[in-house]
């Protein structure tokens, strides 16, 4: 039998914890775009599965973030699964102060005007439905409009810091 230690009165760990334990937590890369008075976008890691029905996600943003005045008003988000190639790009979308729909960036415009990146293993146009405060961010929660599943490649992932690929 396994005896826990006793950690005392409950209190709120710091986010120094938080962040060192979710170093250790292997998650998919996607940049989630929106149109703001120019396209927007960041990346984001929180991108989670809420429920198949309806069909809903969530993604998680910080109030902080330059992207976030766009994502507070917009009625439709992009999602993009980015793919193992694409260390380059999910860096530059979350790179302070970087041209992210610069040159380096193959994009078009898609349905309900949102920014649509290049090349992901796969993207959807989403319907914003709820933004819920959570600390200094907010979670969006939004439901698939359109979209395509079929890109080429293997998933990005996030670990320990850095982007890395599936190992066979």
């Amino acid at each position: 039998m396994t005896v826990s230690p006793d950690l005392g009165t409950p209190r709120t760990a710091s986010p120094d914890l938080l962040r060192s334990v979710f170093r250790r937590h292997a998650a998919g890369v996607a940049v989630i775009t929106a149109r703001g008075s120019g396209p927007v976008g960041f990346t984001a890691t929180s991108l989670t599965s809420v429920a198949a029905e309806p069909p809903l996600l969530s993604f998680g943003i910080g109030t902080g973030a330059s992207s976030w005045p766009a994502v507070s008003v917009a009625d439709h988000i992009g999602i993009h699964v980015l793919g193992e190639h694409q260390a380059d790009l999910a860096a530059t979308f979350a790179r302070s102060g970087a041209d992210r729909f610069g040159p380096g960036t193959s994009w078009r415009t898609g349905p309900e005007g949102v920014p649509l990146l290049d090349g992901v293993l796969a993207w959807m146009v989403c319907k914003v439905v709820a933004r819920v405060p959570a600390g200094d961010h907010r979670i969006v929660i939004a439901q698939p409009v359109v979209g395509d599943p079929a890109g080429p490649g293997r998933p990005l992932l996030y670990h320990q810091g850095r982007f890395n690929a599936l190992r066979d």
